[in-house]
C-alpha cells in the first residue's frame, strides 16, 4: 500500500546512524525489529536485517566462531551496517559479507553477491544507487576459533572504545568519514574546534571526531555544529569534511 499510494517512507533498524529533524518526518516509519531472525550453516550466519550487530557477534561466540568481534561494539542492525559497510578497528563488514537478499517495491526477492554490493569505505550499492530495496537479511561467513581467544578479542576492543570514545553521552557515532590521508580527530583539533558547543550539541572533549548530546541538544544544534566545524576544518588545513550520519526529514 506504501508503494501503491506513493507515500513517502523510511525503513528504520536501530536509528544510531541518524539525525532526524525537529520537525520531525512526513512519512511512514517501517521498522525492521522483528526481522531479528537467524540460521547457521557452518561457519555462516544467514541473519534477518533487524539483528542487532552486538547480538549476532554474541551468536558467533557462542558457536567459536571468529570475525565478527569489531562489530560487537557498534550500535546498530544488520541492515544499517549493510548500507553503510560499517566498521571499527580496521575491520569492516566487507570482510565478512558474501552475499545479502533485498525485496524491492514489487515484492520480488533480489540476491546480490559482495562484489556487486559494491562495499567500500562507509558505503555501498545502497548509498551509491539508491535502489529502492529493502534489506532481508545478510549471510556472513566467519572462520573457527577458541572461545576464549573471541572473548579476549572482544573485550580488548570494548575496553579500547570505551576508553577512547565518548560513550558516556548520546551521540551519532563517529560524524564525518575519514578523509583520505588524514584523520578526522586531529583535524578538528588542529582546528581549536575540540570541545565547541552550540546549544546542547558539543564537540566531544574525548575525542574530536563525534559530536555528543550535551544538554538536551536539538537536531538545529548538531547540524549548525557540524557546518561550523567543518567551516573550521576547511579554513585551516583545505580538507573537506563529508558527514557519515543519514538526515531524515526537513533541514
Amino acid at each position: 500500500d506504501v508503494y501503491k499510494r506513493q507515500i513517502p517512507y523510511f525503513i528504520l533498524g536501530k536509528g544510531s546512524n541518524l539525525i532526524i529533524s525537529d520537525k520531525g518526518y512526513r512519512g511512514i516509519i517501517i521498522y525492521t525489529g522483528s526481522l531479528n531472525h537467524y540460521q547457521f550453516e557452518g561457519n555462516q550466519i544467514t541473519a534477518e536485517s533487524g539483528l542487532e550487530l552486538k547480538e549476532i557477534a554474541d551468536l558467533a561466540y557462542e558457536n567459536s566462531l571468529s570475525g565478527f568481534e569489531f562489530a560487537a561494539g557498534i550500535p546498530g542492525s544488520l541492515g544499517g551496517a549493510l548500507y553503510m559497510n560499517a566498521g571499527a578497528y580496521g575491520r569492516e563488514m566487507k570482510d565478512v559479507i558474501i552475499k545479502a537478499q533485498f525485496i524491492d517495491q514489487k515484492g520480488k526477492l533480489i540476491e546480490l553477491s559482495k562484489a556487486e554490493l559494491k562495499l567500500e569505505y562507509r558505503t555501498s550499492i545502497l548509498q551509491k544507487e539508491d535502489p529502492d530495496w529493502t534489506a532481508v537479511n545478510v549471510t556472513i561467513k566467519l572462520k573457527k576459533s577458541k572461545k576464549n581467544l573471541i572473548k579476549a578479542k572482544m573485550d580488548e576492543l570494548h575496553n579500547k572504545r570505551w576508553s577512547k570514545q565518548p560513550m558516556e553521552l548520546p551521540s551519532a557515532g563517529s560524524i564525518f568519514k575519514r578523509p583520505p590521508g588524514h584523520y578526522t580527530g586531529p583535524l578538528i583539533e588542529e582546528a581549536k574546534m575540540k570541545g565547541f558547543q552550540i546549544g546542547g550539541a558539543q564537540v566531544s572533549t574525548k575525542h574530536a571526531g563525534f559530536i555528543v548530546n550535551k544538554d538536551h541538544a536539538t537536531a538545529e544544534d548538531i547540524v549548525k555544529l557540524i557546518e561550523k566545524v567543518k567551516k573550521e576544518v576547511y579554513k585551516i588545513s583545505g580538507v573537506q569534511l563529508e558527514v557519515e550520519p543519514r538526515f531524515l526529514g526537513e533541514f
